[in-house]
C-alpha cells in the first residue's frame, strides 16, 4: 500500500474513532440530561465536553464558537460538562459543526485537554430564572475597607506566630489560623470562655469594628477574632457556629480574594453567596441559626461573567454564568462570645434548647404504651373522623408506584399494608391484591369499591408468612412515633413477603426542597381565591388530579386559635396542648421531624360523610369553627438517609432502590 492509501486509511479510522465518539456524546446527553439531537442542520449545536463542569469558561468558548459566525446565545447550565450555542443562521451553525466537532483544546489557568463533540438539536428548553434571594438575615457590604486598608490588614498578620492554635492546625491541616480574644476550637466549634487569650483583639481592627458599629451592621462589639488563610482549592466544611458560644452576629471581612460561599436550609434550599473581596459578610437571625454556611472546596467557583452582578446570590443564569479562579483569601471574621443561654426561636438546632426539650419532649419516646397512646390519640382516632373527606382527596395514584403495581407478574399476591381508600388495589387486574388499614372508615370505603380489604394493626398483620409476593406501604410508617416501631413495621412487611419478594415503602421527607426543586407540597402554598378553603396534607403531594384545599394564610391562625381553645372545640385540642410537640404550618418548610399536621375538616363533613350546610354562619364564629373543625395528625418526617439507614439493620431485606420522590422518600426492598 502506497503513502496515500496509508494516510486515507489512517484519516477513516479517525473519521470512524471521532463518530464514535460523537454518538456516544448525543446517547449521554439523551440518558441524562433529556437532550434529543438531531441529524439534519439547525441553529442550535450542543458541545459536549464544551460545560463549565469540564473547565471551560465563558469567555474561552465564546471567542471559539464567535469565529464560526453570529452567536445569539450561549447557554452554560452549572455543574454541567455541555453547553449550547444558538447561531443566527443554519449556514454558521454547520461551519462550526465542521470545524468544533472532534476539535481539542487547552483548558485556561490548565494544562488539561479537552476534546469538543458537537451535534445539532432542535430546541432546547430551560425554565425561566427567578432570582434567588439572600437567606433572612444575611447582609453583604461592599467594599467596606480600600485597598490601602486591605494591604495593612494583610501585612499586620504575622503568620510565623503560633503560639495558641496547635489545636486548630491538626483539624485544619495545610490551613493557616490565628486567634485572638479567645480560641476558637474546631474540634467542637466552640470556645472556652474562662479562658481568654492575652492582648483581646489588634488594634488595627477598632476602627474597622467602630465603622461597622456606627452604620449598625452589628449591635454590639465582638470580643473574639478568627483569622483563616485559604489557599485555591481549600474550603470549610458547612456548619452552623454554636448556637451556646456565641451572640446573634457573626461578621466575616474578606480579603485578598472574592470567593462563593454556600448557604443551606434544614429543608435542602441551597444559595450560592458571591463574597466579594474587600466586602463583609454579616449573619444575624435565620442565617445565623438556621441555615448552615461552608465554602466548598474547589479551585474554581461558577459565577455572573457581566459585571451587572458581583455581589450577593449567584442566580442559575444559564445564560451569563462562568468559571472564576480562586485566589489566596484571608477572613477576619468576628463573633460575641455569649454568657448565658441562647433562647433562639429554632430549638431542632440550638445546643441550649436541646436539653430542655430532652426534658420535655412528650413521654412517647419512653415507653411502648405511651407510643401506642399517641398514636390512637393523633392517627387513628384522627382518621376515623375525617375518612370521608380525606378518601375525597385521594382519587389520583401516583405514577411511580403505578409503575411499581405494573411491572409485577401477572397473577402476584400483592399487599398494600395501610391502603386507605385503596386507590391502589385496582390498579392492576392482573394482579391478586388485599389492603388493610386500622381505620374501619377507610375499610369501609374500600367494600363500597368492592375490593378486597380489612382492619388491623401494621404492625400485626393477620397473614401467613412468605405469602405475598410484593407489598406498598404508603404514606404509612412515617405515623409511627418510635423507632423502633417504625422499624418493626418494616419487619411486618419482610415477613409478609416470600423470598425474592418486593417491598415498596413510601414516607414523608423532612426535606420538602432538593436538587434545587421545591415538592409539590411546598409549590401548592397558593392564597384563597375569595372563598374558604381548606387544608389537606397528608403525603406532602397530591399528584395531578388530587384535590388540595390550601388556605395558607389562615392556617397558622387556625392552629393557634385551636390550641388557645382550652374547651377542646372542633378537634383535638386538648391533646396538642398535652402532646408538647410542634404544630406545622402547611405547605411550609419542616423544622422538626416529629411534628403534628393540621387537617382542616371540609366545613360540614362529618365522619359518616353527613352535609351540613353552613354558609349563612358568619366568619369567624364560634358556631363555623364546630362545622369546621381542625384535626392534628402526628408525623415523623424522615431525614435523607434514615429510611436506607433503618432498612440496613434488618439482614432479611436488602435495598435493591432509593429515591426521591416529590417530597416524600422512598424505598424498594428485595427479601433474601
Amino acid at each position: 500500500m502506497d503513502s496515500t492509501g496509508q494516510n486515507n486509511l489512517k484519516r477513516n479510522k479517525s473519521e470512524k474513532k471521532l463518530l464514535r465518539k460523537q454518538i456516544k456524546a448525543r446517547n449521554t446527553l439523551m440518558r441524562h440530561e433529556g437532550i434529543e439531537c438531531v441529524s439534519h442542520t439547525t441553529q442550535n449545536l450542543v458541545v459536549a465536553n464544551g460545560g463549565l463542569g469540564n473547565g471551560v469558561n465563558r469567555h474561552q468558548l465564546l471567542r471559539l464558537v464567535e469565529e464560526c459566525g453570529l452567536v445569539e446565545a450561549l447557554l452554560m447550565p452549572p455543574n454541567k460538562p455541555y453547553s449550547v450555542v444558538k447561531y443566527g443562521s443554519t449556514e454558521e451553525a454547520k461551519k462550526a459543526y465542521d470545524t468544533l466537532n472532534g476539535k481539542e483544546i487547552t483548558l485556561e489557568d490548565s494544562d488539561q485537554n479537552v476534546t469538543l463533540y458537537v451535534n445539532f438539536v432542535e430546541k432546547v428548553h430551560w425554565e425561566d430564572i427567578i432570582p434567588i434571594s439572600l437567606p433572612p438575615g444575611l447582609m453583604m457590604v461592599e467594599e467596606l475597607v480600600s485597598p490601602e486598608e486591605e494591604q495593612k490588614m494583610l501585612e499586620s498578620i504575622d503568620w510565623t506566630e503560633n503560639e495558641v492554635i496547635q489545636n486548630a492546625q491538626k483539624s485544619l491541616k495545610h490551613r493557616r489560623v490565628k486567634h485572638f480574644g479567645y480560641e476558637f476550637r474546631y474540634d467542637n466549634n466552640n470556645v472556652d470562655k474562662d479562658k481568654p487569650l492575652p492582648g483581646g483583639l489588634p488594634e488595627i481592627c477598632s476602627m474597622l469594628l467602630e465603622k461597622c458599629l456606627k452604620q449598625g451592621y452589628i449591635k454590639h462589639k465582638p470580643d473574639q477574632l478568627t483569622i483563616n488563610q485559604y489557599e485555591p482549592g481549600q474550603g470549610i466544611p458547612p456548619h452552623i457556629d454554636t448556637h451556646s458560644a456565641f451572640e446573634d452576629e457573626i461578621i466575616s471581612l474578606s480579603l485578598g480574594a472574592e470567593i462563593v460561599m454556600d448557604f443551606k436550609h434544614p429543608d435542602g434550599r441551597t444559595v450560592a453567596v458571591m463574597l466579594p473581596e474587600r466586602s463583609l459578610l454579616v449573619m444575624t437571625g435565620e442565617s445565623r441559626y438556621l441555615w448552615t454556611h461552608g465554602i466548598t472546596p474547589r479551585k474554581f467557583d461558577i459565577v455572573h461573567a457581566s459585571e451587572r452582578q458581583k455581589v450577593g446570590s449567584v442566580t442559575p443564569d444559564v445564560g451569563d454564568l462562568t468559571l472564576n479562579r480562586r485566589g489566596t483569601r484571608t477572613s477576619f471574621t468576628f463573633r460575641k462570645v455569649r454568657r448565658s443561654p441562647c433562647n433562639c426561636t429554632y430549638p431542632s438546632v440550638c445546643d441550649s434548647q436541646q436539653g430542655r426539650q430532652r426534658e420535655e419532649a412528650p413521654s412517647f419516646h419512653d415507653s411502648e404504651t405511651e407510643a401506642s397512646k399517641l398514636e390512637q390519640e393523633y392517627v387513628h382516632k384522627v382518621y376515623e373522623e375525617i375518612a370521608t373527606h380525606f378518601s375525597s382527596t385521594r382519587h389520583s395514584p401516583w405514577p411511580q408506584i403505578v409503575e411499581f403495581l405494573r411491572t409485577l407478574p401477572k397473577g402476584s399476591m400483592v399487599a398494600d399494608v395501610g391502603c386507605g381508600n385503596g386507590k391502589y388495589l385496582g390498579i392492576n387486574k392482573d394482579l391478586y391484591m388485599i389492603g388493610c388499614d386500622h381505620s374501619q372508615n377507610l375499610v369501609d370505603i374500600c367494600g363500597e369499591k368492592k375490593f378486597q380489604a380489612f382492619v388491623c394493626d401494621a404492625l400485626s398483620v393477620p397473614v401467613r408468612n412468605s405469602s405475598c409476593d410484593a407489598c406498598i406501604s404508603i404514606a404509612v410508617i412515617h405515623h409511627f412515633s418510635t423507632a423502633e416501631r417504625r422499624l418493626a413495621a418494616v419487619r411486618e412487611l419482610a415477613r409478609l413477603l416470600r423470598p425474592g419478594g418486593k417491598a415498596l415503602i413510601y414516607v414523608w421527607a423532612m426535606e420538602q426542597e432538593y436538587n434545587k426543586q421545591k415538592s409539590k407540597y411546598l409549590k401548592e402554598k397558593r392564597a384563597s381565591k375569595g372563598k374558604e378553603e381548606e387544608i389537606n396534607t397528608d403525603v406532602a403531594w397530591g399528584l395531578f388530579c388530587d384535590q388540595m384545599h390550601d388556605n395558607g394564610s389562615q392556617d397558622s391562625a387556625c392552629s393557634d386559635r385551636v390550641l388557645n381553645d382550652s374547651k377542646d372545640k372542633g378537634g383535638n385540642a386538648k391533646q396538642v396542648i398535652n402532646s408538647k410537640l410542634p404544630v406545622h404550618t402547611n405547605r411550609t418548610s419542616f423544622h422538626s421531624q416529629d411534628v403534628l399536621v393540621p387537617w382542616h375538616l371540609k366545613g360540614g363533613t362529618n365522619k359518616k360523610g353527613e352535609c351540613v350546610k353552613a354558609l349563612q354562619l358568619p366568619a369567624g364564629s364560634k358556631e363555623l369553627q364546630e362545622f369546621s373543625p381542625v384535626f392534628h395528625r402526628y408525623y415523623h418526617v424522615f431525614c435523607e438517609g434514615e429510611l436506607e439507614a433503618a432498612c440496613k439493620t434488618l439482614d432479611c431485606i436488602r435495598i435493591q432502590k432509593s429515591y426521591y420522590d416529590q417530597g416524600n422518600w422512598c424505598v424498594v426492598l428485595e427479601k433474601q
